[in-house]
């Protein structure tokens, strides 16, 4: 309980931190600037539409320090409306399900998402939690410095996670698969084995700060202190950093992977891999890898939860007399009987035939038939409907002789035998 109190208190007092940086401009009113003149989301971080989760957090954090307000006093409301234009489109970016009705929709579809009349504002923000990251940097602590704290350099802190995208056929999702991918992620350092330290490198206390990882300044009534420019919080510098890394400790690296898919497997769905995203800062554990699955549509099989459909086109003598069809199925060629007198779009069932709900269980499989009308016929053909046509006018229910369409049915089973 006092955990969540406190992480809420947190994004409180980031608010709080805006309205003091921003001043008057905090207001619901300033979200109608965005309204005024729409720009791509994309376009405004500078990103392509493929972005992954970590382009976009970077490319939102070099716009951040470009407009951040302390640097630019000569022009500090265009830089205020730009840090804001940036924001929304974060906002919408990093988040898969906003940004999938983006991408649908465009502007439209995410101005629910929105309140205060659909103009973004702070309050529909909902990414404080990485403002100790983006933002560590440039704003701070607060009062004291006792906000966040410094993140220094010596900490192993988690690496971020991964996602990719997956595409797989019905048929590798009904029987599941295990296949080897190449992954590009941050690894750990071979050389410097996580450290940063090039051959004969120290960790050095750093000059500016004395070791403390912050500089602290007065502004009006707040007492602001900032990360060391020089050690970026951590207190200490490296005097040789390793000539892989550049003193990180870690390099991008395409890697191979083994994944392995379950069966029944549906899209939409994503698997997590625990421990294979990116490597941590400082040799600390590394995130997890996020994989979205894609399954591609089947011209034959059509899914709907775990069951499968299908058409089958049958003769006209087959629907009227009825027989037995063979139809394709992810388990393999199975029967079917079709009874006589079976309708155009009528649906019959294989059970058990659809796709795996577990180990042991199934789905069915539902197929619709479709009767086809010959397009030609030959003059006996011809002759025998011609007579049905006839005996349909003339049909008497209640007659105790055998009809024409029992002679019809006899006809039809002797021409398509």
């Amino acid at each position: 309980m006092f955990y969540e109190y406190f992480l809420a208190s947190q994004e409180c007092l980031w608010i709080i931190i805006f309205a003091f940086i921003f001043g008057s401009n905090f207001s619901n009113e300033s979200s109608s600037f965005f309204y005024m003149a729409k720009r791509d989301y994309y376009e405004i971080l500078g990103v392509a539409r493929d972005a992954d989760e970590t382009t976009i957090k970077k490319a939102f954090r070099q716009i951040a320090k470009k407009h951040h307000p302390d640097r630019n006093p000569g022009s500090k409301e265009d830089a205020e409306e730009k840090f804001k234009e940036a924001s929304e489109a974060y906002e919408i970016l990093s988040d898969p399900e906003k940004r999938a009705l983006y991408d649908r929709y465009g502007h439209e579809g995410v101005k629910s998402t929105f309140g205060h009349g659909g103009g973004f504002s702070w309050n529909d923000f909902s990414h404080f939690g990485d403002f100790e990251d983006i933002f560590g940097d440039l704003l701070g602590s607060f009062f004291g410095g006792g906000f966040g704290g410094r993140r220094s350099r010596q900490a192993a802190n988690r690496g971020r996670n991964i996602r990719i995208r997956y595409t797989l056929t019905i048929e590798e999702a009904f029987n599941g698969k295990e296949e080897e991918i190449n992954v590009k992620r941050l690894v750990v350092c071979e050389k410097c084995g996580g450290s940063g330290l090039g051959e004969g490198g120290k960790l050095k206390t750093c000059p500016r700060c004395h070791g403390s990882g912050q500089l602290r300044a007065v502004q009006g009534f707040f007492s602001l202190t900032t990360p060391c420019d020089h050690c970026h919080g951590g207190g200490k510098i490296i005097d040789k950093p390793c000539n892989e890394c550049g003193g990180d400790g870690r390099v991008h690296k395409k890697t191979p992977l083994k994944i392995k898919i379950p069966k029944g497997v549906d899209n939409g769905m994503e698997l997590v891999i625990r421990g294979e995203g990116e490597a941590g800062p400082n040799n600390g554990p590394a995130g997890d890898l996020l994989v979205a699955l894609e399954v591609e549509e089947h011209p034959f099989f059509k899914r709907r939860n775990d069951d499968i459909i299908c058409e089958m086109p049958i003769s006209f003598a087959q629907a009227a007399l009825g027989g037995e069809i063979t139809v394709p199925t992810l388990h393999g060629p199975e029967k079917l009987k079709i009874p006589a007198g079976t309708q155009t779009h009528a649906i019959l069932r294989l059970k058990d035939k659809g796709m795996p709900r577990n180990e042991s269980a199934f789905g069915d499989q539902y197929v619709q038939v479709i009767i086809k009308t010959p397009k030609k016929l030959s003059q006996r053909q011809k002759e025998i409907l011609q007579e049905f046509a006839a005996d349909e006018e003339n049909y008497a229910p209640n007659s105790n002789e055998k009809g024409f369409f029992g002679r019809f049915k006899d006809s039809l089973s002797e021409m398509f035998q």
